[in-house]
């Protein structure tokens, strides 16, 4: 079975990484985050971004005062994160999704921005239940989805946020709110966004 560290999607991101950083560190964590900051808890706070990509997302929460591990597939996104943001107290490390290896909760929040659109839809459930147990009780879990047409030069789909939904209430995971952010913020007509907030029961 394809995993998102397979390499179709690992060598898009590998031979991009030096364009994409510049795309994505152009756009900040606030702004690209503004609906769900309510739902960060106080600082300190421990904190796992999955998918870290260059590093913004994690640099920032950081930057916050939580204690963040970012996961990333990527060996060539993770040196070019570890390069851009040296300073920001993060803990780099290699993983994917759906299995996570090695990666030790429990966490208070956990963060996939722009990941889990690249889940094959058996991959979606098996990753669903290993993030609800890397969270405290109490725990949140936020994802942003890409929408629109997939590209062609890599895998992803198209996936809505009440599937997500789903997949988290079989794992005890109560949503909390679903986002419709609208236009891109890189200004891509054809493309939109949703933010779907999931918490563990307590107890």
């Amino acid at each position: 079975m394809e995993r998102t560290s397979g390499a179709g999607i690992q060598a898009y991101y590998a031979e991009s990484a030096e364009r994409l950083a510049r795309v994505y560190e152009s756009i900040s964590f606030e702004s690209v985050h503004e609906a769900l900051l309510d739902l960060l808890p106080d600082a300190p706070a421990r904190v796992l971004d999955v998918g870290a990509g260059t590093g913004r997302d994690a640099a920032a929460l950081a930057g916050r005062g939580f204690s963040v591990d970012a996961v990333e597939p990527v060996a060539e996104l993770r040196r070019l994160a570890a390069r851009l943001h040296s300073d920001a107290g993060v803990t780099w490390r290699e993983g994917a999704l759906p299995d996570l290896h090695g990666v030790q909760g429990p966490y208070d929040v956990v963060l996939l921005s722009a990941v889990w659109m690249h889940l094959t839809p058996e991959d979606r459930p098996i990753a669903m239940q290993r993030l609800a147990g890397l969270l405290v009780p109490g725990g949140t879990l936020l994802i942003t989805l890409r929408r629109g047409e997939p590209p062609v030069d890599r895998r992803m789909f198209d996936i809505p946020p009440e599937e997500v939904a789903g997949h988290g209430a079989e794992v005890g995971l109560t949503l909390l709110r679903i986002v419709d952010e609208g236009a891109d913020r890189l200004g891509r007509e054809a493309v939109r966004w949703n933010s779907v907030a999931l918490r563990k029961e307590q107890g």
